[in-house]
C-alpha cells in the first residue's frame, strides 16, 4: 500500500543546480523524517526559482507537483534558521523552511544542505508535516506497527528478531522461579518486595521505584499522568513514546539526530529550550548508539522531565554511561525493561526510577495491581546478584558476537552495504541499497 501523502519539501537551489543533487538531498532528507519518499505530497519553493530545472526536475522524478509562493509571502513565515543572504538574493530570509511550512504544519527536519564533493552545496531543502497530519497509521509511516506484526498469520514459519531478546532465555533456572508463583495466583499481586529489590538494585530507596507492565505501560503514564506542554521526542528513536503523547493528545516535537553527526548528540541538532519533557533512548533502538551519561544529563533543565529509556543498557558490559540511580539530576525519569536481557517479552515487566512526586503521580494513573505475580517474582529475580552477575557475562558474550557480525557485514561494502558504528547494543542498524526489495526477498527466504 502506497504511503499517505503528508509531506511538504521546501527546496532552494543555486542557478544550475544539477537535477540529481537536488533530488538526492529531498530523497535524504525524508527519509531522515522517517518516510519514504511516497509520503511527499508536494515540492515548495520561492517564485523566482520555481523555473530552476533542478528543482521542477526533482518534482517530476517524484511526481508531485511544485507549488511557488512570492519571496514577500514566505518572508513572513518564521523560521529556526533565517538567513541574511538569502534576504538579499532572492527578498526573503527563508527559502526551504519558509516553503515548507508556508501552509503550516510541524517541521520534521530543518533547512540542510547538499554536500557534493570539490565543490559548494548548490541546493537546501526542509522537511514539514502537514497540518492534521499525525505520526498514527496511514500517514506515511505507522508508530504502532511492531515486528511481532511480521510472524503472525502468513509470517508464522519467521523468525523474530525485532523483540531483541538474547538467545537461550528465559534460562532454566528463571523459569523454575516463575513456575513456583504459579501457586500463589489466588492471591492479588504485592509489589512491595520486588520494589524493594529494584530500589536495592539501583541505591535508591523504594519510594523512586514504581513497577510497570513492561516499559510501554510506563510510557502510556508519562504521557496522561504528567502535565505538559511541550514535550519532545530525540530521534531516531523507538516509535512507542511518540506514539503514547500523540495518543494522550500531545503535540510532538521531533529533535532528528543526523547520520552525518554519527547519530549522535552535540551536532546541530539541538533540544529547544522550551521542551518541557524530552524523551531519548540509550543505547538508541535502532542506531545501535551509547550517548555519554554526561550528553544526557546536560539536557536536564529546571521544569523540565527528562526521560532515559535505558531498556538496553543492561546489555552493555558494565552499563557505562547508565543514569539509573542517580539522584543529582533535576527531572531525571530512568525506564528499565527485564524483558530483553531475560526474554521475558511476553510476561510484560519493567520498572521507572524518578522523583518520588513523579513516581506518585504515575502510580495514580496506574489501574489497581498492574503487574502479575509472576512478573513480581521474575523482577526480583533479575536484580538478584546471581541474575546480575549472568546479566554482565551475557552483555561481553553480546559485545563479541555484535563484533563479529559487524566484520562480516564490512565485506559487503563494496555492494554499498554500510552499519552506523560503534554499536553498543543488541543490535545494528544497517544502510543497504533497495532495502525495501532486500526484506522482501528475504521475508520470502524465511518461508522457504
Amino acid at each position: 500500500m502506497a504511503d499517505a501523502q503528508v509531506l511538504v519539501v521546501g527546496v532552494g537551489a543555486c542557478e544550475g543546480a544539477p537535477l540529481e543533487e537536488v533530488l538526492g538531498l529531498v530523497r535524504d532528507a525524508v527519509g531522515e523524517a522517517g518516510f519514504t519518499e511516497g509520503a511527499v505530497a508536494e515540492l515548495a519553493t520561492v517564485d523566482v526559482k520555481a523555473g530552476e530545472p533542478g528543482i521542477v526536475g526533482a518534482a517530476a522524478r517524484l511526481g508531485v507537483p511544485l507549488v511557488a509562493y512570492p519571496a514577500a509571502e514566505l518572508a513572513e513565515v518564521t523560521v529556526p534558521n533565517p538567513s541574511a543572504r538569502s534576504s538579499a538574493a532572492v527578498g526573503t530570509p527563508s527559502v526551504a523552511e519558509a516553503a515548507a511550512l508556508r501552509g503550516g504544519g510541524e517541521l520534521l527536519v530543518p533547512k540542510r544542505k547538499s554536500a557534493p564533493v570539490g565543490r559548494p552545496p548548490m541546493a537546501t531543502c526542509a522537511v514539514a508535516r502537514r497540518d492534521g497530519a499525525s505520526g498514527g497509521p496511514g500517514t506515511g509511516h505507522d508508530l504502532r506497527h511492531h515486528g511481532d506484526a511480521e510472524v503472525r498469520d502468513d509470517g508464522a514459519d519467521l523468525t523474530d528478531l525485532a523483540v531483541n531478546v538474547r538467545a537461550d532465555t528465559p534460562p532454566a533456572w528463571l523459569k523454575e522461579v516463575i513456575a513456583a508463583s504459579l501457586d500463589g495466583l489466588a492471591a492479588y499481586p504485592d509489589g512491595r518486595q520486588a520494589r524493594e529489590a529494584v530500589a536495592a538494585r539501583h541505591g535508591l530507596t523504594p519510594d523512586r521505584v514504581l513497577l510497570t507492565s513492561g516499559a510501554a505501560e510506563a510510557f502510556v503514564l508519562l504521557a496522561r499522568a504528567l502535565k505538559v506542554r511541550r514535550p519532545v521526542v530525540v530521534h531516531p528513536q523507538f516509535t512507542e513514546p511518540e506514539a503514547a503523547l500523540r495518543d494522550a493528545g500531545h503535540e510532538v516535537g521531533r529533535v532528528l539526530l543526523r547520520e552525518e553527526d554519527g547519530f549522535r548528540l552535540g551536532g546541530r541538532a539541538v533540544v529547544p529550550e522550551e521542551a518541557d519533557l524530552v524523551v531519548i533512548g540509550n543505547p538508541t533502538n535502532p542506531t545501535s548508539v551509547l550517548h555519554p551519561a554526561a550528553s544526557i544529563a546536560a539536557l536536564a533543565r529546571p521544569g523540565r522531565i527528562l526521560v532515559v529509556d535505558e531498556a538496553f543498557m543492561d546489555a552493555v558490559p558494565g552499563e557505562r554511561e547508565a543514569l539509573a540511580g542517580r539522584t543529582d539530576v533535576p527531572g531525571l525519569v530512568v525506564l528499565r525493561s527485564l524483558t530483553k536481557t531475560w526474554g521475558l517479552a511476553g510476561l510484560r515487566i519493567g520498572y521507572v526510577l524518578a522523583s518520588p512526586d513523579v513516581i506518585s503521580a504515575l502510580a495514580q494513573a496506574q489501574p489497581l495491581w498492574p503487574v502479575s505475580t509472576p512478573a513480581l517474582v521474575a523482577a526480583r529475580a533479575c536484580v538478584a546478584p546471581r541474575a546480575l552477575a549472568e546479566a554482565g557475562h551475557a552483555a561481553h558474550r553480546v559485545a563479541a558476537d555484535r563484533a563479529h557480525l559487524l566484520a562480516g557485514l564490512a565485506e559487503l561494502a563494496p555492494f554499498g552495504v554500510r552499519a552506523v558504528g560503534p554499536a553498543e547494543g543488541p543490535f545494528v542498524l544497517v544502510r543497504v541499497p533497495g532495502a525495501l526489495g532486500v526484506r522482501d526477498r528475504l521475508r520470502a527466504r524465511g518461508r522457504g
